[in-house]
């Protein structure tokens, strides 16, 4: 036990020192503005390149990534037929669609689809 808790220590000291020689010996120079500044084919930006986005193509993409999920739930669902009880199968899956429609019902119907007012 002694030996591996040592072998970990010395790997440890020795991963550390190594990132901090390779930090003081690299050649990277302070950043300039040159290469801090956004890649526009080299011309200088006319405006700033951290505009905001819109909050609704942000909520537009939550709901697809919410329903590309639950497609991927939908996937297996008729591979399980085969192995499940018919009657619960039937069951779980109408429940199932039945509650993503009504999500779609309800997104809809609060205007979150819309992309414009």
């Amino acid at each position: 036990m002694l030996m591996i808790t040592m072998t970990m220590a010395l790997s440890l000291l020795l991963s550390a020192a190594i990132m901090i020689l390779t930090t003081l010996i690299s050649k990277k120079m302070n950043e300039d503005r040159e290469k801090s500044s956004p890649f526009e084919c080299g011309f200088d930006p006319k405006n700033s390149a951290r505009i905001p986005f819109s909050s609704r193509f942000f909520l537009i993409a939550v709901i697809f990534m919410i329903f590309d999920v639950e497609i991927a739930l939908l996937l297996p669902m008729p591979i399980t037929m085969m192995t499940s009880n018919m009657k619960s199968w039937m069951l779980i899956s109408v429940m199932f669609l039945v509650v993503l429609i009504l999500g779609l019902y309800h997104e809809w119907n609060q205007g979150s689809l819309e992309w414009s007012n």
